[in-house]
């Protein structure tokens, strides 16, 4: 079942201007509820623009954004409720705290919905929870963390209004691999214990063939591939003509493809690898 579809979609920047530039070309897609999807494309082939569409901070030129179905800019003046139910995280999001205490900051959305105290304080301890952060830094000031904390802090300020879609823009830039590690187990423990939706912006191919269920590939303006870690991975020597690499361990397997061996395409796990090579080295 959709629980997010994109009809018909284009968007131009500064239109109508000498400096247009169209970041959406008739974008159609369909996002399934409870998937991880992931968004990956070559810079400025309009990643951050489809995911700025999904809740509302940008609003289509052409073409309609569905959520359960309905028409999200139905009535453009509660595309605020929107907001709440379709949560967007933007990239380096650590650079927006601005509350004297990471409590403070968590509870900042809770408190825009209207709820009382005892439920704020419920969200902030159960975001805190869900992306590791630690309740004994809750009342310390976002300059006393580490880079990795405050980010976990930005993101849990979105998970405490629990958004039924979370939206993500690179969540692990500039992070170290523990950190990176740290940030998406988080995203998948969200989505396991609350079915909620997860999309996913990373130029990492290797984050993306870990964590997600489903790929949409973007290239200039326009969607040419959506499907499975698999299906996408299989498509290697097109995914690299348009500027993006696939993971590693896809890369390898393809090179002992081109060896000679009978291995097979659209392997992008270590795991999935490792069964791979035993099943070839067993049949020796």
């Amino acid at each position: 079942m959709a629980k997010i579809e994109l009809e018909n979609i284009s968007y131009v920047y500064s239109k109508g201007t000498p400096y247009e530039v169209t970041a959406l070309d008739n974008v159609s897609a369909c996002i399934k509820e409870g998937s991880i999807t992931g968004i990956i494309g070559h810079t400025g082939s309009g990643k951050s623009t489809f995911v700025q569409l999904l809740n509302g901070l940008e609003r289509a030129h052409e073409g309609r954004v569905l959520l359960d179905g309905k028409d999200i800019w139905e009535k453009p003046k509660e595309i605020g409720k929107i907001r709440f139910r379709v949560g967007l995280v933007m990239q380096y999001p650590e650079y927006q705290l601005f509350e004297e205490t990471i409590r403070e900051d968590i509870a900042f959305g809770p408190k825009n919905m209207g709820l009382d105290k005892e439920e704020i304080e419920k969200r902030v301890l159960m975001a805190a929870d869900f992306v590791g952060l630690e309740r004994e830094l809750l009342d310390k000031s976002p300059f006393d963390l580490s880079g990795g904390q405050k980010r976990r802090a930005a993101i849990a300020g979105v998970i405490a209004m629990k958004p039924e879609v979370l939206v993500l823009d690179e969540p692990a830039a500039g992070l170290d691999p523990l950190g990176r590690d740290a940030i998406f187990k988080s995203l998948v423990n969200y989505r396991n214990e609350t079915g909620a939706t997860v999309i996913i912006v990373s130029h990492s191919m290797e984050d993306m063939a870990r964590f997600c269920e489903e790929l949409i590939v973007l290239s200039h303006a326009k969607i040419v591939m959506q499907g499975t870690c698999s299906e996408i991975f299989a498509k290697a020597d097109f995914l690299n003509e348009i500027g993006l690499d696939v993971p590693q361990i896809t890369g390898c397997m393809k090179l002992l493809s081109q060896k000679g061996l009978s291995v097979e395409d659209g392997i992008y796990t270590v795991e999935d690898a490792v069964k791979e090579l035993s099943h070839l080295l067993s049949s020796l």
